[in-house]
């Protein structure tokens, strides 16, 4: 795609750069952007922190031998993003016009024009919305194996899912766990046959078709003591006494405002080159980059989101100092 870099507003009522998300690779984006000078705008959306907001301990992020809370990690984050010139502002994108220079973004009643703008809204897991299964994220109940399946060694835990991401986690898990129970709501299994095999040859992978939680026990005691589960066929219930429930029932993109302005795979991700770069019609859009699990389907780590937070900012720094800004 071409760029003139025509703007149609005046400079002093146009940003550098906005950043949507608040997540990890937002706000290393803000970090790195904020130390070049561009006085980042942060809009921090429907879940600021990302989900690191709602991660407990965080043991694999380097620099914190000790580890660190997720919390507590962004809101570091953040205190740096600012003290280097960053403005993070509590609001969620209503509407975004990429068809002009610069960029139109309809926020509230208010509409901020911009040079480039970094696409960082994350993927949000998808749960089962059980109140119980709420009040226990973070504390048994995790949407991320490689994140906290160390925290469970020794013990027996559940995975939730018929999918290649389900079996993925039942195969990872078994690194730690004693036991992993994998439960799926019907009989069928989503699963490609070589992920499925894998895990049904696995020692220490049990099955449960045909089966959902009901409910996810141990709220008063702030952590998982087991599982209330439902046979959909025989409407039996019974009780599975695990410590930890993971869920693998995939990640949902907080893409849904890009759809006809980005190219997005068949889940709705954004499809980028080399890591940063969204498309349109498979064509590079100028003055547009995209960082962390907005479009990494594979990895969907801190340090991963971190990098290519830093990557957008570097290539938006290279942008502007190309078009005279």
């Amino acid at each position: 795609m071409t760029d003139t870099m025509i703007e149609t507003t005046t400079p002093t009522t146009t940003r550098d750069t906005v950043i949507l998300g608040s997540g990890c690779s937002g706000l290393t984006a803000a970090i790195y952007a904020a130390r070049s000078n561009l006085k980042p705008l942060v809009l921090e959306g429907h879940e600021p922190g990302g989900q690191l907001s709602i991660t407990t301990l965080v043991e694999n992020f380097p620099g914190w031998p000790e580890g660190i809370q997720g919390p507590e990690l962004i809101e570091n984050m953040k205190k740096q993003a600012v003290r280097f010139g960053a403005e993070l502002k509590m609001a969620h994108l209503n509407s975004l016009d990429l068809t002009k220079r610069p960029f139109a973004l309809t926020v509230g009643k208010e509409v901020i024009h911009t040079r480039t703008l970094i696409v960082a809204s994350g993927a949000s897991a998808r749960w089962l919305n059980l109140p119980s299964e709420q009040a226990l994220i973070g504390h048994g109940v995790s949407s991320c194996a490689t994140c906290d399946g160390f925290f469970f060694s020794g013990k027996e835990i559940s995975v939730i899912g018929g999918g290649d991401s389900a079996m993925e986690e039942a195969l990872f898990l078994t690194r730690f766990a004693s036991k992993v129970t994998l439960i799926n709501r019907t009989e069928n299994f989503r699963a490609s046959k070589i992920m499925l095999e894998r895990a049904v040859a696995h020692p220490k992978i049990e099955f449960r078709s045909s089966t959902i939680v009901e409910e996810v026990l141990g709220v008063e005691e702030k952590e998982v003591k087991g599982l209330r589960l439902k046979n959909t066929k025989s409407g039996m219930e019974d009780v599975l006494p695990v410590s930890a429930m993971f869920l693998g029932i995939g990640h949902i993109p907080n893409a849904r405002a890009f759809q006809g302005l980005m190219d997005l795979d068949e889940d709705g991700y954004i499809l980028t080159k080399n890591n940063v770069f969204p498309t349109l019609h498979g064509e590079v859009i100028p003055g547009v980059f995209a960082c962390g699990d907005i479009q990494d389907r594979r990895y969907r780590q801190a340090i991963t989101a971190a990098g290519t937070g830093c990557m957008a900012a570097l290539e938006v720094e290279k942008y502007l100092e190309e078009h005279g800004r």
